[in-house]
């Protein structure tokens, strides 16, 4: 109670957390143990409270749930620092803060949690420097504190961390110097530092002992001297220097096999591209640009590479003093070259040069063609958010998905294609799900971040429901928001944005099964049965009088709704659940603006349609009149500098249109 006391719960997704026992009850986001304790009560050990739009702050309370294994507050509006009372619940595994408005420092008391495997706060307002008691957490695994407002040295004291397989700390204010120590953590596969101010600080050169590296990113973190000798890394596959101030040449020494992305644009270095960069058989980007590099351009780096059909090379060499071509300039359709800059591009006599000078495109998120063409639409409803499986032995079976909004948070690979397959491999295998289940409907980059959003189908063996049962979508729920997934180093740390239960799933109670009722709720429940049973006539009065009423109104919108779709021409009259679906059920993730008036959200149609949505908050609904105004008023605006009305919603009292750009 006193948890909910300081949340700001605007849309009403505790609303059941007064009622009885928060065990017992089913209490929204609360799950307990399976068996009685031995003081004879049942114990929370998990808070769920994923994307649920809440505001407020952290109560000190919480210290107070000594069987405590998982705190999972991401991804809402949380003011406030951190009680430093968290720091008492030993059983603590998972602390998930990230993704919300936290402010002040780090409590020290957190490095009191010894069980603790996963610390989260990336992305909140967080100061001060990281606590060398942080260096106690014996059993952590990864420490995302990307994203803050952090400052100072960063503790030499973390590299006494023996289980850490994650570090990041990149966009804070860290200055000092970068930690040589951190090379003997023996697990650690992924360090990355960018947007920090090392105050010109070299890189160690220990960082090329590195045992397990997989990515190290140091990007724009005003560090000098020389690139390190990385060639021992065995495992390395991502290496991003980037925006420094790096001199001398770049080391001869052949890095590992594996290296899909070499980033060294932006720095002061000089020499030739060394010629063990031809021998890299699964690089995807290797830029140089913005650079005192010279010699020539070696052709021989696509020449000896074999390309698969989804691969693809970049080749950023801009803005360098490369005069020549070694070899014949004839890349094939997987490899892009970029020489805009160089001395070499003024040789006119070279074939093809112009098709390398010029300018560069921008790169428009990612759709998958996921749709089997041969179906039809109409024998699969909408309404109910079923769709067709894409990959389905069984051809044109329709099912309801569900639908997840998923990111890499620091994958080790630039380009996805080539890594799709594997990766719906390493998912379903983990699911123990059929690789026909799962379907990737869209991926974006976001600064370094590979965005996804999942659908998984039930089997094609459960003909008679097509749809997940309860404890289906509850263990599904349960391993993501849990991190069961495996380590893979390719793909790196990952974080669940949302878990979005539409359509058949909308209505489910996926938190604790029964647990039973003891002696004193037995005797609880009979004495308020015989008082229900005096006021059950008049309860039913009053429910009769409301259904009736709500009748009315439900035939009146009704009414109106029909007059309004008569009415306009080229506006399509949505339902709310289409608006919902485009919207994620209208998640904080996706809301770009706020006025008077409501809300506005960026959705995607069925038709990959990008549009506006605007959705009137409950005390700003306009009445019948003034809504059918309105409407029509934006159905005749068309300018250039404009968004169109695409369409509006009226149903379930909700007062809903979208704009887009014009066809």
């Amino acid at each position: 109670m006193a948890v909910t006391e300081k949340l700001v719960d605007p849309m009403k997704n505790l609303r059941n957390w007064k009622k009885g026992d928060p065990c017992t009850f089913n209490w929204t986001g609360v799950i307990c143990s399976d068996n009685l304790g031995s003081d004879g009560y049942f114990h929370v050990q998990e808070l769920q409270l994923l994307n649920m739009n809440l505001s407020g702050t952290l109560a000190p309370e919480l210290g107070q749930l000594s069987h405590l294994r998982s705190l999972d507050v991401m991804w809402n509006e949380l003011t406030g620092s951190i009680p430093k009372e968290i720091g008492h619940i030993s059983t603590l595994r998972l602390l998930l803060l990230n993704g919300n408005k936290l402010s002040g420092s780090l409590p020290e008391e957190l490095g009191y949690l010894s069980n603790l495997n996963r610390l989260q706060i990336d992305e909140n307002n967080i100061s001060g420097q990281i606590p060398k008691a942080y260096a106690n957490l014996g059993s952590v695994q990864h420490l995302h504190f990307n994203n803050n407002s952090l400052s100072g040295q960063i503790p030499p004291e973390l590299s006494q961390l023996s289980t850490l397989v994650h570090l990041l700390l990149d966009s804070n204010n860290f200055s000092g110097y970068l930690p040589p120590e951190f090379s003997n953590i023996p697990d650690l596969a992924i360090l990355q530092l960018d947007n920090n101010n090392f105050n010109g600080s070299d890189i160690p050169a220990s960082y090329g002992n590195f045992s397990r590296l997989a990515k190290l990113s140091l990007r724009n973190c005003s560090l000098q001297g020389a690139v390190p000798d990385l060639s021992r890394i065995s495992s390395l596959r991502y290496l991003d220097l980037s925006w420094n101030n790096l001199t001398g040449p770049i080391p001869s020494n052949k890095l590992s096999e594996n290296m899909t992305t070499i980033d060294l644009s932006d720095n002061q270095l000089n020499g030739s591209i060394p010629g063990s960069f031809s021998d890299l058989p699964s690089l995807q980007e290797l830029s140089v640009k913005n650079n005192l590099l010279t010699g020539p351009v070696p052709t021989n780096i696509w020449q000896n590479m074999s390309f698969s059909t989804s691969a693809k090379l970049t080749l950023d060499l801009r803005n360098n003093s490369f005069s020549s071509i070694q070899g014949h300039l004839n890349p094939p359709v997987n490899v892009t070259l970029r020489l805009g800059g160089n001395p070499v591009c003024n040789n006119a006599n070279l074939l093809n040069l112009s098709l390398f000078c010029g300018s560069e495109s921008g790169e428009m998120p990612t759709y998958l063609n996921n749709s089997p063409v041969q179906c039809r639409t109409q024998e699969c409803p909408t309404d109910g958010f079923y769709e067709y499986i894409p990959a389905s032995p069984v051809p044109c079976f329709c099912a309801a998905p569900l639908r997840i909004g998923y990111r890499l948070k620091s994958p080790s690979f630039s380009y996805f294609p080539p890594y799709i397959q594997p990766f719906e491999v390493y998912m379903t295998s983990s699911l123990n799900l059929s690789l026909y289940q799962m379907s990737i409907d869209t991926y974006s980059w976001e600064k370094g971040r590979l965005w996804m959003y999942l659908k998984l189908f039930p089997s094609i063996d459960n003909k008679s429901s097509h749809a997940f049962d309860n404890s289906e979508v509850k263990r599904i729920r349960d391993f993501y928001s849990s991190w069961k997934f495996h380590r893979n180093d390719v793909f790196g740390p990952y974080e669940l944005l949302n878990f979005t239960l539409l359509g058949p799933y909308e209505e489910r109670n996926l938190e604790n099964e029964s647990k039973g009722i003891r002696m004193g709720t037995l005797l609880a429940i009979v004495g308020a049965g015989v008082a229900c049973a005096v006021a059950l006539s008049a309860v039913v009065t009053i429910l009769i009088t409301r259904r009736h009423a709500r009748h009315q109104l439900a035939m009146s919108r009704k009414r109106f709704s029909s007059r309004v779709s008569m009415k306009i021409d080229g506006v399509k009259n949505f339902t709310f659940k289409e608006m919902a679906l485009a919207t994620d059920n209208f998640n904080s993730s996706t809301q770009v603006g706020q006025g008077g008036y409501g809300k506005v959200y960026k959705g995607t149609l069925s038709d990959k349609t990008v549009v506006a949505i605007k959705r009137a908050e409950e005390g700003s609904l306009q009445g019948q009149n003034e809504f059918l105004t309105e409407i029509k008023l934006l159905s005749r605006l068309h300018h250039r500098n404009l968004v169109s009305l695409v369409g509006y919603c009226d149903e379930e009292g909700e007062q809903v249109y979208s704009c887009g750009p014009d066809q």
